[in-house]
């Protein structure tokens, strides 16, 4: 994250949010981890899962609590998962058909268990949702683009566009405000895992005309006119990225938080989703934070919004709920709280009968963030109490 003032303005500031593709060692994690959790709903929709998965060279550990009555093969989930992300080549450093898969799965402890099975939470904690008016999809612009330039680096690929491009990659994008808007894109980072093909006579960097073809077929579709003659642009600035993936650095479940997030623009109350059923509040109820948070801007009561839930293990209700709408709201947060309560369910259970949460959806969200997607699975995204909070805020 940059925070610093603007050249042009001492009004403005610049904000920096990054987005990471599939292929990078912990969304790799993430991936594996989502695609057990789903494999198991699909037969088993009230299973407890935790799962935590460990990647690096030629190596994926799988471990954590589950207790469910599904009968899957992890192996045989862990290598699809893998292959569907392009991980099918010895050449890419990691391949689906000869790493080595380590299970170390056990049931969940019968303490926690006692508080989840009467409807309590899954643990204590506190989780944060957010929304905006900088984008359609109400989320902050910085981390949007950063996904969108992540999720074309990947389509690129796996289209065949650019046949050089490798699974592994990283975009960061930095977005100039001006009194609290954006308005331009000030510099953007791409750094992509590729072959030996594009590299020039030195062998320490790819060659310019790569360069260019990554800025027309992935930067240029992506940005458009929110690129000036001022925009600094970075493809794989330290020259070459041919090690990349788990043979590069080891990826853990959870690590990307602040990716599956705001890119830093709101607060994280520290829980991981990856992995996770949704007895888990770490994952249900910042999805329904989001959820409250969205419905709230898309009401027109203001620009942008905070909610804040926390919870306590084995107790089902929130032990507090927080809104803040930052000093842009037609109404206050603590005129807003007891609205919330009455309009959301935010007990563990009615959060997931709400949002639907006990479906095999996960996987899909495990890249490219967890918020502001289109996705019909995502019922977090929809605003369908905008209308009601709308009439009982009285706006």
């Amino acid at each position: 994250m940059s925070l610093v003032k603007s050249s042009g303005s001492s009004r403005g500031y610049f904000f920096s949010s990054e987005s990471v593709t599939e292929g990078h060692p912990d969304k790799v994690c993430d991936i594996v981890s989502d695609s057990i959790l789903d494999a198991i709903l699909k037969q088993d929709t009230k299973a407890r899962v935790a799962c935590e998965t460990f990647i690096s060279k030629g190596l994926l550990i799988v471990g954590g609590e589950i207790t469910t009555s599904a009968k899957i093969n992890p192996r045989e989930v862990i290598k699809e998962a893998i292959k569907n992300i392009g991980y099918d080549r010895p050449s890419f450093g990691f391949d689906y058909n000869t790493c080595a898969i380590l299970d170390a799965i056990n049931s969940q402890s019968p303490d926690i268990a006692q508080g989840v099975d009467i409807g309590g939470a899954g643990d204590q904690g506190l989780m944060i949702g957010f929304a905006c008016k900088e984008t359609p999809e109400l989320m902050p612009l910085p981390i949007m683009l950063a996904h969108k330039l992540a999720l074309r680096l990947t389509e690129v690929r796996k289209k065949g566009i650019l046949k050089y491009l490798g699974p592994d990659g990283k975009s960061q994008v930095t977005v100039e405000y001006i009194d609290g808007k954006p308005v331009r894109v000030d510099a953007v980072v791409i750094s992509t895992q590729h072959t030996e093909e594009i590299l020039d006579k030195s062998g320490k960097k790819i060659t310019e005309k790569s360069k260019k073809e990554i800025f027309e077929k992935i930067i240029k579709p992506v940005l458009g006119n929110r690129i000036d003659k001022n925009t600094k642009i970075y493809i794989n600035p330290t020259g070459k990225f041919l090690v990349g993936g788990p043979i590069g650095d080891t990826g853990l479940t959870g690590r990307k938080i602040i990716v599956d997030t705001y890119g830093g623009m709101a607060a994280h109350g520290g829980g991981a989703f990856s992995g996770k059923d949704s007895t888990k509040v770490d994952r249900s109820a910042c999805y329904m934070a989001r959820h409250i948070a969205k419905n709230i801007v898309a009401a027109g009561i203001t620009e942008k919004c905070t909610v804040q839930l926390a919870y306590a293990i084995g107790v089902a209700e929130p032990v507090s709920v927080y809104i803040n709408t930052h000093g842009k709201g037609k109404i206050a947060g603590n005129i807003l709280e007891p609205i919330v309560r009455k309009v959301f369910p935010l007990t563990p259970n009615g959060i997931i009968e709400y949002l639907k949460l006990r479906r095999p959806i996960f996987a899909k969200t495990a890249a490219y963030g967890h918020f502001g997607r289109r996705d019909k699975e995502f019922t977090w995204e929809q605003t369908n109490k905008a209308a009601e909070l709308k009439k009982l805020s009285g706006i």
